[in-house]
């Protein structure tokens, strides 16, 4: 009908993907039973307002949020309390600490979302973020002999080297963020006092932005060249210090607390997820040996899983916390609710291109974190590397539709405006989520995830 109508080759693709994606979906049979299994045992007349009531208030929330970013502090407080509570009595008895910590690291990041968008410099904030993402590297260098591996089959003496330089790494990432947090506000001190940047600190910021975020891509490199493959919390780390360091020369408020905060809730929820799917496997006797299994970017191998009711749960948090990546500091909707003034600590003159793409690179910074982690917790949950993916990716075109007949043609420029912004952000989702996915690989690259009962490495 396309070929006889003479369609544009659109028209071809707009056909295709839905036939995939429905087709992927009808391929998931033991899933569809498994739901239809689970709502069986309720009663006839809680069944479907129990799917619907769930799912569609999941995603309301999500599109109201859009309008209010309340809602997502509203969402970190449930979060807090609700998830602790529903897992098994065993689970909370064997991981107290984790579950405080966090309940703790979700109430302090719902408070971001509480505060304006318009912000003005607060240097106080600034270091205070600083120093805590400062502290944290030099806890991680504590710990990191935990977590570091040596080269197999070579000798002790290389061994330690090479674990001594992987520290040092770390070390060397944590000190550049103790300089970003001294001199951006130096910088803006000496700026506000002479008129102008001086150019002593605007070559001195340039360095350690461009030296802190090119530092583990050469180190991973140079791994890579020599086969060898590093631990998946080593990695994560090496990403937070990495990216936190241009973060925080490009803070001007409470931006890097929020970075900090943002950061622990996503390791501590690639823990829990990773405990509680061990737990589930214990309990089906289906416990991996504790052993190191090397993740790589292939295809799943044949011990994949199929996806399964709890990984629902999984793919819902991945796009509430790349939601919150949005609108976490700011609306991204709206760019001019992201100061300018963080770029002026490395440019003064007027740029567009240059100024928008240092303020974009600062907002893409949170994104980064969470496609490194989903990237890791795919793995670790031992999926197919789309399951999740085409999940998430439905949901987004739920929302779409939404966002579609939120679209205003009355009232102010600034309304219209907003409406048409936020169904242009939620129809891009798509090709941002499938550009998430393949940045997850790129950042994390081949790690070594440990499995087991205990989750040790041996």
């Amino acid at each position: 009908m396309f070929y006889r109508q003479g369609s544009p080759a659109m028209y071809y693709a707009y056909t295709a993907f839905p036939v995939y994606f429905w087709t992927d979906v009808l391929q998931q049979g033991p899933l569809l039973q498994q739901i239809a299994g689970s709502y069986a045992r309720l009663s006839v007349r809680w069944r479907p307002v129990a799917f619907v009531g769930v799912y569609v208030a999941i995603l309301e929330a999500l599109v109201y949020a859009y309008f209010d970013r309340r809602v997502y502090s509203a969402a970190f407080a449930l979060l807090a309390v609700l998830w602790p509570l529903t897992v098994s009595p065993r689970f909370r008895r064997q991981h107290t600490g984790l579950l405080a910590l966090w309940t703790a690291c979700c109430l302090l990041t719902s408070v971001f979302t509480l505060l304006p968008v318009e912000r003005n410099d607060h240097l106080g904030l600034v270091i205070a973020g600083g120093a805590l993402i400062t502290l944290s590297g030099l806890a991680a260098w504590h710990y990191s002999p935990t977590f570091t591996l040596a080269p197999p089959g070579v000798a002790a003496k290389e061994a330690q080297h090479a674990v001594a330089l992987d520290r040092l790494m770390i070390l060397v990432e944590t000190l550049l963020v103790g300089v970003a947090t001294v001199l951006g506000p130096l910088t803006s001190k000496e700026t506000e006092r002479r008129g102008h940047l001086p150019r002593l600190h605007q070559l001195s910021c340039w360095a350690v932005l461009i030296i802190a975020t090119l530092l583990p891509f050469v180190h991973g490199a140079v791994l890579g060249r020599g086969a060898r493959d590093q631990h998946y919390l080593y990695r994560l780390v090496t990403i937070y210090l990495a990216f936190a360091t241009p973060f925080v020369l490009l803070t001007v408020s409470y931006e890097s607390l929020f970075y900090f905060a943002y950061s622990s809730v996503l390791l501590l929820w690639l823990t829990i997820e990773r405990a509680l799917y061990h737990e589930q496997a214990e309990q089906q006797l289906l416990a991996p040996t504790p052993k190191t299994r090397l993740s790589h970017l292939a295809p799943a191998a044949s011990g994949s899983r199929r996806l399964g009711i709890n990984d629902m749960r999984t793919g819902i948090m991945f796009l509430f916390f790349v939601n919150v990546a949005f609108f976490g500091t700011g609306n991204v909707a709206s760019l001019a609710s992201f100061s300018l003034d963080s770029v002026y600590r490395l440019i003064t003159l007027f740029d567009p291109f240059l100024m928008s793409a240092l303020l974009l690179f600062k907002i893409f910074i949170p994104f980064f974190l969470v496609s490194a982690v989903f990237g890791v917790l795919n793995r670790s949950l031992e999926l197919p590397p789309f399951s999740l993916f085409l999940f998430v990716l439905s949901t987004t075109d739920v929302m779409t539709v939404n966002f579609f007949f939120l679209v205003r043609d009355d009232g102010s420029w600034l309304d219209i405006g907003m409406s048409i912004s936020h169904f242009c952000i939620s129809g891009l989702f798509v090709l941002f989520t499938i550009v998430l996915f393949v940045l997850s690989h790129a950042l994390v690259g081949k790690v070594l995830i440990p499995v087991g009962a205990k989750d040790k490495q041996r």
